[in-house]
């Protein structure tokens, strides 16, 4: 009884609002990227709208509304089959490891053209792997997510707080409206609904040896590193208020988060955030100083963000995690330093969760996105 009593409520539906009209829709498809870059230069013109695809914490109403302010016009659930998320944004090892991102899909990725009627949860089923081959990169049709139709004053504002103006390309790509308003539909593998075009932020990958002002940190593996259970709970929470299809919310629910489990990480956690954090703030607070209008760092302040991270793992990757453990992705042998088993329980970290739900890691991840490659 005592159990029931303190469950924590399933995520209420969003209020819904309307849909784009069907004439904003129709003019998206004329939009270029001239426009594109003249609008965010210049969000004073009140008359224009922007459609924003939303697919990482953004679909979070405390995150997108709450947190960042924005009051969207209309909405729209969407599948993007050109598009992929990933989490190959590094974050802060051994607190946010990484962030959502986009990617292209490459061939590899595309469905079959024909499939029985049973496989459309193909990719779903496969995705709970074992232990050992567990990937979190399994989903296979395409972006799901949620456009939204913003002023461009609100647009401006996505810009600056998502570092887009100085490390994200702002894309336009086609977005196939999610047929029906039943969630326990399966989607398709290759939507028929006539596509429009949105916005959307895409930070792109360094080539091998990088680029000449530096660049985001790309990690070896870009499958590897886990998100917080925080930064998992805000996608989650956000694709059942916004009724996406079930088959997406349970991907998402498949998704391990990254965990504490041995004492030698507490350690090495509590060194780590010790040494890095208050650097890592500078570059934030110096952030909020000098970004423009659309959020762009000046160049100097670019480079020493990229120093900064570059840096930081650095540090994590030669010294903090031979000596710490991993602080990218839960170890799943949970002993302590001795060899003994141990398990912890989730009051060991009451502070820093305590940090963290006051917005420290929406901070970080703004920092992340500020010091990633200049377009």
């Amino acid at each position: 009884m005592a159990n029931s009593a303190t469950r924590k409520p399933r995520p209420a539906r969003q209020t819904r609002l309307p849909l784009p009209s069907p004439s904003r829709l129709a003019a998206s498809l004329e939009e270029d990227s001239s426009e594109r870059s003249r609008l965010a230069t210049t969000p004073d013109d009140k008359d224009k709208t922007f459609l924003y695809l939303a697919y990482g914490s953004n679909l979070c109403n405390e995150t997108f509304r709450g947190r960042r302010g924005i009051k969207p016009l209309s909405q729209i659930n969407v599948q993007v089959p050109e598009l992929r998320v990933t989490f190959d944004l590094a974050g802060i090892p051994y607190l946010e490891p990484c962030f959502a991102n986009t990617a292209r899909r490459q061939h590899r990725d595309d469905a079959p053209t024909q499939l029985p009627l049973d496989a459309e949860k193909a990719d779903l089923a496969s995705s709970h792997w074992s232990e050992g081959g567990y990937r979190k990169d399994q989903w296979r049709k395409g972006l799901v997510g949620v456009v939204y139709e913003v002023t461009a004053e609100d647009y401006a504002h996505i810009i600056q707080t998502e570092g887009g103006g100085s490390s994200y390309q702002d894309i336009l790509v086609d977005c196939h409206p999610i047929p029906g308003s039943d969630p326990a539909e399966p989607l398709p593998w290759h939507p028929t609904e006539p596509a429009f075009r949105a916005h959307t932020l895409f930070a792109p990958a360094l080539p091998p040896h990088g680029g000449p002002l530096g660049g985001r940190v790309k990690r070896p593996d870009t499958s590897y590193a886990q998100a917080s259970a925080r930064y998992l709970k805000l996608m989650r929470d956000g694709a059942a208020e916004l009724g996406l299809p079930y088959e997406y919310q349970e991907h998402l629910k498949s998704l391990r988060p990254y965990k504490i489990t041995t004492v030698r990480q507490r350690i090495g956690q509590a060194a780590f955030l010790l040494v890095w954090l208050p650097v890592v703030a500078l570059v934030f607070g110096l952030g909020k100083i000098f970004a423009d209008d659309r959020g762009r760092l000046p160049g100097w302040l670019r480079q020493f963000g990229n120093a900064v991270f570059s840096a930081v793992w650095t540090s994590y990757d030669n010294v903090f995690k031979p000596l710490y453990g991993d602080g990218e992705r839960t170890i799943s042998d949970n002993i302590d330093l001795t060899g003994t088993e141990k398990g912890f329980s989730s009051g060991d970290m009451q502070e820093m969760s305590r940090l963290v739900d006051v917005g420290l890691s929406t901070e970080l991840e703004s920092i992340s996105r500020q010091v990633s490659r200049s377009t």
